[in-house]
């Protein structure tokens, strides 16, 4: 497990420098620049080499970087992460079993708002209801945001859409697919899952003391277990060419803090383009009530974020939370 906040080792100081350059650097600027040895400057180039990083080095010009890792590690994720809280923290694992679950744990031991709990695998990850979520390693984006109250959206209730926009805006930005959300926490491409969102709230009777946001990404998967395989696909099969994972986490992260910051669930706007991303909305849907299928037709999101579902008989539900199946969405039929 890796930990970083702002202050940077040595290493992770060369790789800036490196990176901000773009060109040649000298070993003897660098040391000069770091107030360390030559010898300090190339057991960081080596061990930055032994990580992934593609480094050229030329006699007389220095050390170039050429190319990075598709690996998470604070140095990666911070380069270039224009956010003022959300990430300044990052804790990294190669394995745990769920990012919720760290980021709870971190949260009673005193984690900052903001932080950033991110895997390569999770061996226990879930997704609501208590499913389990296949995160296999290398290929997705697993990871949870720590916010603490302050910046919460004035309705608690309304962070899981906060945060299923921003992904949908991230993925749209970043691969040109075009993600939707289905209501209230999937992104959807086409008519198959490429996210889940899951949102776990610790509170006592008086006040929040945190919300832990976790989102699983499909990121770069060529395939899927059977189960799931006509339910799933991932943004490399939708676009078909690869996303780097780190960018796609610096975007989503910047574009969560943008509408963290705006209050955005208070701004009509936020609501309208959330309408707009819903495919949800003027499809037929079927949900649980009193222990019966209810089927309707979703026509609106109120300012609550509950899913407005009118009725064949004109009346309207409003539908808080449970499962909800949407027509075309995961093979979903009208009946």
């Amino acid at each position: 497990m890796s930990k970083a906040g702002i202050k940077m080792g040595t290493k992770e100081q060369i790789l800036n420098r490196l990176r901000e350059n773009g060109e040649f650097v000298s070993g003897e600027e660098l040391s000069e620049q770091l107030h360390i040895s030559r010898t300090a400057v190339w057991k960081s180039i080596r061990s930055l080499r032994e990580e992934g990083y593609e480094i050229e080095s030329a006699t007389n010009r220095g050390y170039r970087l050429e190319s990075c890792p598709d690996r998470y590690s604070a140095a990666e994720i911070g380069a270039g992460l224009e956010t003022e809280f959300l990430g300044r923290s990052v804790f990294c694992h190669d394995s745990v079993d769920s990012t919720n679950e760290e980021a709870k744990r971190q949260a009673l031991a005193g984690a900052p708002n903001g932080s950033l709990f991110v895997a390569e695998q999770q061996t226990g990850g879930k997704g609501r209801l208590g499913r389990s979520w296949t995160s296999p390693t290398g290929t997705g984006l697993w990871f949870t945001v720590l916010l603490r109250p302050g910046i919460l959206p004035l309705r608690v209730s309304v962070t899981t859409l906060l945060s299923g926009l921003a992904v949908a805006r991230a993925v749209r930005s970043l691969s040109g697919c075009d993600a939707k959300i289905k209501w209230p926490n999937d992104i959807v491409i086409g008519s198959k899952k490429v996210c889940g969102i899951l949102t776990e709230m610790t509170a006592e009777i008086d006040r929040i003391e945190f919300v832990a946001v976790g989102i699983g990404v499909n990121v770069n998967n060529t395939a899927f277990p059977e189960a799931i395989r006509d339910k799933a696909t991932s943004i490399r099969m939708e676009s078909g060419k690869p996303l780097r994972r780190v960018a796609l986490l610096q975007e989503i992260l910047i574009q969560f803090e943008t509408l963290l910051k705006q209050n955005a669930d208070s701004d009509p706007a936020f609501w309208e383009e959330y309408k707009r991303a819903c495919v949800s909305i003027g499809r037929q849907v079927k949900f649980a009530r009193r222990g019966a299928a209810v089927t309707g037709t979703a026509v609106d999101v109120s300012p609550r974020g509950e899913l407005i579902v009118e009725l064949p008989d004109g009346a309207k539900e409003t539908v808080t939370a449970g499962e909800v199946s949407v027509q075309g969405i995961y093979g979903q039929k009208a009946e």
